[in-house]
């Protein structure tokens, strides 16, 4: 019983990877599932790949490991956060496909909304801003456009959920519709100061509260699985969305400490404490995690498109094969060129939240080829997160500072780590653990099973693999992220 079993349903993929009582990887497995792109700046899911793919790599991790079911103390879940889904309490089907995280349809919404004077008392109540990155003009979404939805909702007969909820409902056979503290943070229903769902953020979207699930500690007892799917029942004790479970997994658990995770996005959290900071340079304030009923904070700031552009170089413009590709081709680019990708391919996040702004290119020259694409791209996931940490520097002003711990398949790179100290003019600090978000779910859950240590001896296990020091002049850091602004502006102008 010294396993547990931690689940990373993402954005293009679901992993589940099996740890064992010291924390250690001994199975994993990963399948790929289809994007679905309706119209342009929509992007949605099949809800039954989301659940397909976790079910089968949970099953194949675990013969990967020959690690029985008897032998699983407790499942941990990690998710892509504020993708949205609405099935049916019944039947369990779903309604729709999901509408996921990048999904851009509700702009409008969130543009008449914020014009008729909302976005202050959204921000207070939940610390979001009234953009369409969150699930609740989703939610409203579905329920107008989806015939027969919103009476169906009225009557009781249709439940909402966040990937977390959808997996714990079909893993349980239906028995629990539950979320915890993290992921309903994200749903900008969510009142962040009570923990418990806004009457008032309801009534503005119009959405029944009778839909919403019961919201949990990040280490409770979510629910025992289906005894069919594994051959036996297990508990499922750890949940918290992909960032605070790398927040978590990064063992930043002292004020002051920072993460960054490179996956899909680029998404930054600075722990708070128990005090929620309202930002004044449009950062939004969260959960980073909640144990044993207390709330800690955090104040993030979310890039769109990280890796992602990346795999816009592979699939898209097809310049290369591997995504390991691209640092090579970026060594190798011309250095009299600057070239400037500002991938705002679904809108531009932090600190923007420009919604309408689009993908654009500055500086190309006649000899601007596929290394000069692949180290702008890289470049722009360095410059968009200093946006983020100049922005959360003048929220936590005199707090000291400190190195960004960082994760995500992007930071295998050595030239993106490097450029990213070097345009941030910090150290940048990569564990010898990359798997973050799945080690914080698995820590959630092995806690509560008694499998592993409590906060303070978990965080000892942290190890530092590169601590990654700035060599770029100042001169040339300024030259380009001066750069960078101006592209980022003009973008927003088209």
């Amino acid at each position: 019983m010294g396993h547990i079993l931690a689940i990373d349903q993402g954005t293009t993929s679901s992993r589940a990877i099996l740890f064992d009582s010291d924390l250690r990887i001994a199975g994993l497995a990963q399948e790929e599932f289809p994007q679905h792109y309706p119209a342009s700046g929509w992007v949605e899911h099949d809800p039954m790949d989301l659940w397909a793919t976790t079910a089968a790599t949970c099953r194949a991790a675990l013969e990967k490991a020959r690690v029985r079911a008897t032998e699983v103390a407790g499942i941990g879940i990690t998710n892509q956060r504020e993708t949205t889904l609405v099935w049916d309490r019944a039947t369990g089907k779903p309604i729709h496909n999901a509408i996921v995280w990048q999904d851009r349809r509700t702009a409008d919404l969130c543009r008449r909304l914020r014009d008729a004077g909302r976005e202050p008392s959204v921000t207070e109540t939940t610390g979001l801003l009234l953009d369409p990155y969150f699930s609740g003009t989703k939610l409203a979404w579905l329920l107008d456009n989806v015939e027969g939805a919103r009476a169906r909702a009225e009557a009781g007969d249709l439940l909402f959920g966040t990937v977390d909820t959808w997996l714990i409902w079909n893993l349980t056979g239906g028995a629990r519709h539950v979320t915890d503290a993290t992921n309903a943070a994200r749903t900008m229903l969510f009142d962040i100061h009570t923990g418990t769902w806004s009457e008032d953020m309801c009534r503005m979207l119009d959405i029944p509260l009778g839909m919403l699930p019961e919201v949990l500690d990040c280490a409770a007892d979510f629910g025992m699985t289906r005894a069919d799917l594994f051959g036996r029942e297990i508990p499922i004790l750890g949940v918290a969305g992909d960032q605070q479970a790398a927040t978590v997994g990064q063992a930043c658990f002292a004020p002051g400490m920072l993460k960054s995770t490179y996956g899909t996005g680029c998404f930054a959290l600075l722990n708070t404490g128990d005090t929620p900071v309202i930002s004044q340079n449009r950062l939004l304030t969260t959960i980073a995690y909640q144990l044993d009923g207390q709330r800690t904070y955090a104040l993030e700031g979310s890039i769109f498109i990280a890796g992602a552009v990346v795999q816009w170089l592979r699939d898209g413009l097809r310049l290369i094969r591997e995504a390991s590709e691209t640092q090579a081709l970026a060594e190798a680019a011309d250095e009299g060129q600057q070239v400037i990708l500002v991938p705002a391919f679904t809108g531009l996040g932090a600190p923007y939240w420009n919604a309408d702004c689009r993908g654009a290119v500055f500086g190309l020259t006649r000899n601007s080829g596929p290394a000069e694409f692949a180290r702008a791209a890289l470049e722009s996931v360095g410059y968009q997160t200093r946006d983020l940490l100049e922005a959360m520097q003048a929220d936590w002003a005199a707090k000291g500072e400190t190195a960004l711990r960082v994760d995500g398949g992007m930071c295998a790179s050595d030239w993106t780590m490097q450029f990213l100290s070097d345009i941030l003019g910090a150290p940048v600090d990569r564990p010898r653990v990359l798997e973050t978000t799945a080690q914080g779910a698995a820590w959630l859950a092995g806690q509560r099973a008694g499998v592993y240590p409590d906060m303070a001896g978990f965080a000892e296990t942290w190890a530092l693999d590169r601590r990654f020091e700035p060599q770029m002049a100042q001169d040339d850091r300024t030259r380009k992220y001066t750069a960078w602004k101006r592209a980022v502006a003009a973008a927003q102008e088209v």
